[in-house]
């Protein structure tokens, strides 16, 4: 009996299903998703620019920044925390939700569908609210005459690789996740505020003692932040750096996403 249903579509498109899935549950919350979009950018660049911006340089010009403004200094650090953020959202809560409060996923695994696509689905659909977030950002940024049209524009997928690095370790680490009790608070005290405080973002990571720097040198944050200074402003941090700064995001890419797909796998083999 024909059923209409196309198998080998399936088994060949099975991510892409899995993020369509995704992006229409998020769409349920478009309003929510686009105030806070617009919204966090807003208090962000209103706070900085009109107030720690202007007694930053007021008190050492932009001499620490490398002659650039300092909320400009700071924009591309926002953007790859915005792209991180969103994608940290978009993948945690729909992981720990398929596994474990919904067990979506072992509805959907029961289908042609692999646990290796439905990972793979998951991060594609969290890519997608990373794009809308950091272009809105953008747009708000040339609003607020942050930066000028132009090369700038290089820190918006600049921002999206540090988001997808980030992103790619956070779902291997949630699909790991059997109790949620404590989770929440280690990524949001000891992982997430940490890395935005010390990776660069408000001043240089020199700057900083030698002993917290470290905590910028694993974070893709700070990887994502460097590169996107450098695009937008030639910030001078020259080409071998430029080098690392891009093998460690696309390495933490391979690597996190390799981890994701299988630890889903074998979580859904159970």
């Amino acid at each position: 009996m024909n059923t209409g249903i196309d198998v080998p579509q399936i088994q060949r498109f099975g991510a892409l299903y899995i993020a369509s899935a995704r992006l229409r549950s998020m769409s349920k919350w478009r309003t929510i998703i686009a105030a806070v979009d617009i919204g966090n950018p807003l208090f962000y660049l209103i706070a900085v620019g009109i107030g720690i911006g202007v007694l930053v340089e007021q008190g050492s010009g932009t001499s620490g920044t490398s002659g650039i403004k300092y909320i400009a200094f700071i924009a591309p650090a926002l953007l790859a925390n915005t792209a991180i953020t969103g994608i940290m959202d978009e993948t945690v809560f729909p992981t720990i939700e398929g596994f474990k409060w919904r067990k979506l996923f072992f509805a959907q695994n029961a289908t042609p569908i692999t646990g290796r696509q439905i990972a793979l689905g998951v991060y594609l659909a969290a890519l997608c609210r990373a794009i809308f977030s950091v272009s809105v950002y953008y747009l708000l940024l040339l609003a607020f005459n942050v930066v000028d049209f132009g090369v700038s524009v290089l820190i918006i997928p600049i921002a999206i690789l540090g988001g997808a690095a980030f992103g790619a370790v956070i779902l291997y680490f949630a699909a790991k996740i059997e109790k949620d009790d404590q989770f929440f608070n280690i990524l949001g005290r000891l992982i997430l505020m940490p890395m935005f405080l010390f990776s660069g973002t408000f001043f240089p990571l020199t700057s900083m003692p030698i002993y917290l720097q470290p905590i910028g040198w694993v974070s893709p944050l700070w990887h994502a932040t460097e590169l996107g200074r450098e695009a937008a402003f030639d910030y001078g941090i020259g080409n071998t750096l430029v080098l690392i700064h891009l093998v460690v995001l696309l390495t933490l890419v391979v690597v996190g996403l390799n981890l994701s797909m299988r630890q889903f796998e074998r979580r859904l083999a159970k």
